[in-house]
């Protein structure tokens, strides 16, 4: 089975999109849809802007959300089950006809604007541990009681990032060091994703969420909260609507495609990131580019 796997935000690049929109009719009339629900020319700062510039996270949502969505439509072959990591998994729907191109586009301007507010909130960060066992990071987390640290991304063995307040992710490097793990690197990200510090921006997004059309998926979407199957339109919002507080469990999602009978993927948008991530945790997985 063909599993296409949509990347999240982290993968964006200079001009990223541009040879799609001059390429190809159909990639012109995407970008240019989304310049028009936008309400300003994204395209411009895609395809010609500076990194600073895109990592902004009011252009860096939308712009891998476009690249992904274009990408999945100009490709000649259907997928048979999809994933998205964090803000991938609206690509991944779009691709599984649960909402429209247009509707996924506006979500993920509105998540992109309340966790950029919530940042601004309270001073949080993100730091990724590697080289040690995902139970040791959980306990360790939960054993810091008087800040707010959690795991945030389950990414692959022996890579878990970590989310929360300033004072949270020191304590939690501390004990972490001390427990075996090879390195702990603090993100240069805005704010503790996928951790209790987006409350506010869970609760505005699931407004936009609840006022969404969400059909039946066309196959199986792998939604980060749960790692498995899922097609059924309320139980996809139910837990899209979780996803903004708890961790991606990317690692669990893979295997459980594998299991499922994944035996091709592609990773469709920005970058290579997933595919790397993808490597570690089966290197016996295929990869096809379209």
């Amino acid at each position: 089975m063909h599993a296409f796997v949509f990347p999240g935000q982290g993968s964006q690049f200079v001009g990223m999109g541009k040879e799609l929109y001059e390429q190809s009719a159909r990639a012109k009339e995407l970008f240019e849809q989304a310049n028009d629900v936008l309400g300003f020319r994204i395209t411009d700062t895609m395809f010609n802007g500076t990194s600073e510039e895109l990592k902004q996270t009011n252009i860096t949502q939308p712009a891998i959300f476009i690249h992904s969505v274009v990408l999945s439509q100009l490709r000649n072959i259907q997928p048979q089950m999809v994933a998205g990591h964090s803000l991938g998994e609206f690509s991944a729907l779009v691709a599984a006809g649960v909402f429209s191109f247009e509707d996924g586009l506006k979500l993920v301007a509105q998540r992109a604007m309340a966790m950029q507010e919530a940042c601004e909130l309270q001073p949080s960060t993100m730091a990724a541990v590697l080289g040690l066992d995902d139970q040791t990071i959980i306990d360790i987390c939960e054993g810091i009681t008087k800040e707010i640290v959690v795991p945030a991304n389950f990414n692959c063995p022996g890579q878990v990032v970590i989310s929360g307040s300033i004072k949270g992710i020191a304590a939690a490097e501390e004990a972490l060091k001390a427990a075996g793990a090879k390195r702990v690197l603090v993100l240069n990200v805005a704010g503790a994703f996928h951790s209790p510090l987006m409350e506010p921006a869970q609760e505005k997004l699931k407004i936009a969420i609840e006022s969404t059309t969400f059909k039946t998926a066309a196959f199986p979407v792998y939604q980060n909260v749960t790692a498995s199957a899922i097609t059924d339109a309320t139980r996809i919002r139910e837990n899209l609507n979780l996803q903004l507080t708890a961790p991606v469990r990317w690692t669990q999602s893979i295997q459980q495609m594998i299991a499922d009978g994944a035996t091709v993927f592609t990773e469709t948008g920005p970058g290579s990131v997933l595919r790397g991530l993808i490597k570690k945790i089966d290197k016996e997985v295929n990869f096809l580019d379209i």
